[in-house]
């Protein structure tokens, strides 16, 4: 049972743990470009109403089936097969997905890794030592792998101490401290010159764009990726809930906080790309599109802080910052993962898992390193535009076709006693059965052809 292995001791963290698994550079960076690359509110509207029509429910299926097991995902999926070739194929799953989050996690670390570094940078402009600020923010091959492995051992350190003293305690550390350092910086980015054209762009919508397919499958994308879903992290956390809580209620309420700090960026990250233009910092290629995500973060907003002098410097510091937490807190889910299969079916030491398991990981993003050009967009489009939505859909696919329904019902009962009655059962059961796996395949198919 969940008591011996860990066990989250309050509502109040597993939302934050959940939450900071949801919430990470995607959310903070990712959905805003999206959205100004998007039509703005369009995008805005389309995103938030697919957040619940799809991210929701398979959010569901990994929380339920965690819980039902109080395991790892290769036992929960073994658990709810009623064959041999059911469990087999389960296992496989479960194996691949703590393998992608593994894989993910080695290239996410490097970036982590720059966001720390841009962050100290800083720090040490601020100090006057203008030498290593130069050399905190250049691509040399010792910064990334000396703040690859500094990640990575914070990460490490977390999941080592467990699940209540780990991942708990520095997840009702990191989440608040996440929430109120980008409502500071929203506030600061808004009383800027140009911040209300970026704001404009952001909240008046262009209908006509709203229908438009590639918003429409852009926007499926981001609600589907916000919530981390598709490697067993979900899964591994909803292992760790008490059998009286009400998971539709907490699921629904991590996806509004998933939703709601991705949309808060967007108050950031649009107007502070308009106060970039403002001060002559270009934000658009020749062609009028805008650039790319990773030059946005790493060139063009250091750009606007160093238009804006020493108040600049600590926007600098706060705003990298706030990305290191986001980071951090999904970091710490995606190692949890492999380190929770490793303890349960071999009855390893979690200290020592989580330090072998984390040193394979440090190699293989050394590598990456190594081969920069060639590994680096590989490993990214292999696992995040490939396995997890195919890993998404058999993780539905379990929930809605395998798993009986009689037993689901009974999992479901132990904290909602009246799930009959509710809209829930009325609903998700058909829809995860249907609905998910269908849109779920759609991602995937656009995936192919972008």
């Amino acid at each position: 049972m969940a008591g011996g292995r860990g066990q989250f001791s309050s509502r109040f963290g597993f939302v934050m743990a959940a939450s900071g698994s949801a919430v990470g550079l995607g959310n903070i960076w990712g959905f805003p470009t999206q959205a100004a690359s998007n039509g703005g509110a369009a995008f805005l509207l389309v995103y938030l109403l697919l957040a619940f029509l799809l991210a929701y429910p398979a959010l569901m299926a990994e929380l339920i089936l965690g819980r039902h097991a109080h395991s790892n995902s290769v036992t929960a999926l073994r658990k709810v097969s009623g064959s041999r070739l059911a469990a087999g194929i389960g296992a496989a799953t479960g194996i691949a997905g703590f393998t992608v989050a593994g894989l993910i996690l080695s290239f996410y670390a490097i970036v982590a890794g720059w966001m720390v570094a841009f962050c100290l940078s800083a720090v040490a402009e601020l100090s006057g030592n203008q030498a290593l600020a130069s050399w905190l923010t250049s691509f040399g091959l010792w910064r990334n792998v000396f703040f690859l492995l500094l990640f990575l051992a914070l990460t490490i350190a977390i999941v080592s101490a467990g699940v209540h003293d780990g991942i708990e305690r520095w997840s009702r550390r990191l989440m608040p401290a996440l929430l109120v350092t980008l409502i500071v910086l929203v506030a600061y980015v808004l009383t800027l010159e140009g911040a209300m054209t970026g704001l404009e762009v952001y909240l008046m919508p262009d209908f006509s764009r709203a229908l438009s397919a590639q918003l429409i499958l852009n926007a499926l994308g981001s609600a589907f990726f916000s919530l981390s879903l598709g490697v067993g992290t979900m899964l591994i956390y909803g292992s760790y809930l008490s059998d009286e809580e009400n998971l539709p209620l907490l699921g629904g309420i991590v996806t509004l906080v998933d939703v709601s700090i991705a949309v808060l960026a967007g108050f950031m990250v649009l107007p502070a790309m308009y106060v970039a233009l403002h001060n002559g910092v270009e934000i658009f290629t020749a062609s009028g599109v805008l650039i790319s995500e990773d030059t946005l973060i790493f060139t063009v907003l250091p750009e606007l802080f160093a238009t804006i002098g020493l108040p600049g410097i600590v926007v600098s510091f706060t705003f990298f910052f706030l990305m290191s937490i986001a980071a951090l807190t999904s970091s710490i889910s995606m190692l949890e993962v492999p380190v929770a299969y490793v303890t349960e079916e071999y009855n390893a030491e979690r200290h020592a898992a989580a330090w072998v398991i984390g040193g394979i990981i440090a190699t293989i993003g050394c590598a990456i390193l190594l081969n920069f050009d060639t590994l680096f967009g590989f490993i990214v489009t292999v696992t995040t535009r490939y396995s997890q939505p195919l890993l998404g859909f058999m993780f539905c696919v379990y929930a809605g076709w395998v798993w009986r329904r009689n037993s689901l019902l009974q999992e479901l009962r132990k904290g909602y006693p009246q799930v009959e009655e509710g809209l829930f059962w009325k609903i998700w059961p058909w829809y995860v059965r249907v609905v998910c796996p269908l849109i779920i395949l759609g991602i995937f198919a656009q995936s192919l052809f972008a």
